[in-house]
């Protein structure tokens, strides 16, 4: 209600001094009074925002983190926080509120003005034998936020968003290295796709070296710890020649790439995440093959694509192929050597005995890369050179960020105007097979 509705003409129209005197202090009143309702009111129904704040307090003597999440609001948004499908290496659950452990889940009854939920998670996760893809060590350790954080389901009043920051504490003469900029502490997580926004990314902490850089608009930054074989110059070399050429492909490019690296104990393998990788230090920038294992998860990195249950093989050769086109966009390799790359993997996809599947092995993945390879010369022959891949992939990313082969398909189709030849079910080996109508001729 418009808080001068209750006056009316008889009210305003006072002819003595002294009635125009009091008017004027019953007009302040009355006008003081209605900025104090509004910002109320305003206060009261718009303002959706809370604070969330992590800290990682990292002990390295238990190879363990431990994890803080402070909520603070100005009155109750957010409502509920549920964490699912945890494993045995979180322990020590402890909350401001109702705390309910469940098997493998856990819920958070947030307190009306907020409070403190921690945790903590033993870090060390082997893959392999002897390797690990995460490690703490007295000296560094390498780890992904998702690793120590549960993704979290929550409930919230409507429209409430959250305004994350992430802090560390750390052993004296330790530092740390997220995706995120490191100007600031403590330091702002945004995620424009969520309302509650989490830590993602890889993590290194501990007496660890960093390299900075900005590539074609991506802030870059290489790091690891000290003492190990990690090429810190000689990867920022390698980004000069290929992300000019990312930047062009993508019609979003990333603002931001951390790559993390180290010896062993860590796995000796590549491994993606938000805005970051990891990369084994003796990892070749480019195999003998011509394909790059750093530049594959750069791929996947900058794609965000996930897969369905049978569509892994899609992911994977589009990371791989891009991986061969950029390096020979950049003039990294030859155009002869470009040609072996895909010829090799024609040779290896001959030992795939299916392309669907959850998980691509090896072969399949250079199946998919010789099928992708053969799906872009149909592309250019279909539209006389007016579209390649490239299109492919910009619409696979606008409508993602699942794909599938399905969509595979119908993004082909749009594209060349009819069912694709590449694509057809004799030549995907254990797929979905097409509905009739979607036959080619």
């Amino acid at each position: 209600m418009n808080c001068f509705s209750g006056l009316s003409a008889r009210h305003l129209s006072l002819n003595s001094l002294r009635e125009r005197h009091w008017a004027l202090l019953l007009g302040v009143f009355i006008i003081s009074a209605c900025g104090v309702a509004t910002s109320e009111s305003a206060d009261g129904s718009g303002k959706r925002d809370y604070d969330a704040h992590y800290e990682l307090e990292v002990d390295p003597l238990d190879a363990a983190v431990l994890v803080s999440l402070q909520i603070r609001q100005p009155r109750h948004l957010l409502r509920e926080l549920r964490f699912t499908s945890l494993s045995d290496r979180f322990d020590g659950f402890s909350a401001d509120g109702e705390l309910t452990l469940d098997d493998n889940s856990l819920t958070w009854l947030v307190p009306e003005k907020g409070g403190t939920l921690t945790w903590r998670v033993s870090v060390n996760h082997r893959r392999g034998q002897n390797t690990y893809d995460a490690w703490l060590g007295s000296e560094w350790g390498i780890f992904r936020a998702e690793d120590i954080i549960p993704r979290a389901r929550t409930r919230a009043l409507k429209g409430s968003t959250s305004n994350t920051t992430l802090s560390f504490s750390l052993p004296t003469g330790w530092s740390a290295v997220s995706e995120y900029t490191g100007l600031r502490d403590p330091v702002p997580v945004q995620r424009p796709d969520r309302r509650f926004d989490e830590p993602t990314g890889w993590l290194v902490v501990g007496d660890i070296g960093v390299r900075r850089e900005t590539i074609a608009g991506i802030r870059v930054a290489v790091a690891g710890p000290q003492g190990h074989s990690i090429r810190r110059l000689d990867m920022l070399a390698f980004m000069n020649w290929v992300l000019p050429e990312l930047t062009e492909l993508l019609p979003d490019p990333p603002e931001r790439l951390t790559i993390v690296s180290a010896g062993d104990p860590m796995w000796r393998g590549g491994l993606s995440a938000p805005a970051s990788l990891f990369i084994h230090a003796e990892r070749p920038m480019i195999s003998e093959n011509g394909t790059s294992p750093i530049l594959h998860e750069v791929m996947h990195t900058a794609l965000a694509l996930r897969a369905d249950e049978e569509s892994d093989w899609i992911v994977e050769g589009l990371a791989e192929y891009y991986g061969i086109e950029l390096l020979r966009a950049g003039n990294a390799i030859s155009a002869k050597r470009h040609r072996i790359a895909f010829a090799e993997q024609a040779d290896w996809a001959a030992k795939a005995v299916s392309l669907c599947g959850e998980a691509s092995t090896g072969a399949t993945t250079a199946l998919a890369v010789t099928i992708l390879h053969a799906l872009n010369q149909e592309i250019l022959d279909k539209t006389s050179g007016d579209s390649n891949l490239d299109d492919l992939l910009r619409y696979l990313i606008a409508q993602g960020p699942t794909v599938s082969v399905k969509v595979l398909r119908s993004a082909a189709a749009k594209l060349i105007g009819e069912s694709s030849d590449a694509l057809h079910s004799d030549r995907l080996p254990g797929c979905p097979r097409m509905a009739a109508g979607e036959q080619s001729g």
